[in-house]
């Protein structure tokens, strides 16, 4: 039976290449994407700024509604087409979303590591990835085998294809689906399939490609019990994110402990965060940006 590990860890964004934490502070965070700095909203950034001015491409400026919305303003002109951004072997597009997001998840590199690592010696791994976006998790994993993209927006999926031809993985075997994750993952279990490992990370609200919809709060539970019986013993990971929730990693760990009694293994919760730039001798802030629950079995 699965385990939980009583204390929470830190997954930290310790800034790469392509992207760094250069300062945060009431309730904003100023952040380079490659050549190009940006200013979005952070509610988490409760102290106050280090830098007295922050110059930036541009800002998205929240709406009034609470569950998103909001704009970007622009100082300078970009490249229409976004530009190139690599981590490791994977090259990717960045540009600005109406969502706030420039096509790709900075904090997640860390867990990209983790899933490679519990992989290590594979080769022949089958792998998915729901709620995949535009596909870096994909291409990560892709290195130790089958991946299934799933993800419900046309376009994401679309992006994803891209950034493989752009890292010269187009020819690696993944199945890219435009699919409702969790109508995916319940035919899956129909079909008695199983992977080796699995990622989740699901947005708090969502439709799918046939107007489906998806609440966090009601369709998390079941999903995490379909992922679970894709799962076996000799299978090694499933790893969950939570974003922008009112929901602590301690609950998503016991949800996971409830799906995964019938399987060995440990069960990890904590946050994810990004670790700011260095600022004189004070030390490195941790930005936290999301919560997640792992469940890895070494076998």
């Amino acid at each position: 039976m699965a385990q939980i590990a009583s204390a929470p860890l830190v997954m930290e964004c310790q800034g790469w290449d392509g992207y760094r934490l250069i300062d945060s502070g009431a309730g904003r965070k100023l952040e380079a994407f490659g050549p190009h700095a940006f200013i979005r909203p952070e509610p988490q950034a409760l102290w106050q700024p280090r830098l007295a001015d922050w110059h930036a491409a541009g800002e998205f400026v929240p709406g009034s509604d609470e569950d998103g919305g909001g704009r970007w303003d622009f100082a300078e002109a970009l490249q229409e087409e976004g530009w190139e951004l690599g981590w490791n072997e994977v090259r990717f597009t960045a540009q600005p979303t109406p969502f706030r997001h420039l096509q790709f998840f900075p904090d997640m590199a860390p867990v990209w590591e983790w899933m490679r690592a519990q992989l290590s010696g594979m080769d022949e791994a089958e792998t998915l990835n729901l709620f995949g976006y535009t596909g870096l998790g994909t291409l990560a994993l892709s290195r130790h085998g089958r991946v299934t993209h799933v993800d419900a927006s046309k376009k994401s999926v679309a992006q994803a294809r891209d950034n493989a031809a752009l890292s010269g993985m187009e020819d690696r075997p993944i199945r890219w689906l435009v699919d409702d994750a969790a109508k995916f993952a319940a035919r899956e279990v129909r079909r008695e399939r199983r992977y080796d490992g699995i990622i989740l990370d699901p947005p708090k609200f969502g439709r799918g490609p046939k107007n489906e919809t998806w609440r966090l709060e009601e369709g998390l539970a079941p999903l995490v019990h379909d992922c679970a019986k894709l799962l076996d013993a000799d299978s090694r990971f499933l790893f969950l994110t939570v974003y922008a929730v009112r929901m602590s990693s301690i609950a998503i760990a016991g949800l996971m402990e409830e799906a995964l009694a019938h399987l060995p293994g440990t069960i990890e919760h904590g946050d994810l965060a990004v670790l700011e730039e260095p600022a004189g001798d004070a030390p490195r802030r941790r930005l936290p940006t999301a919560i997640f629950a792992r469940w890895s079995n070494p076998g």
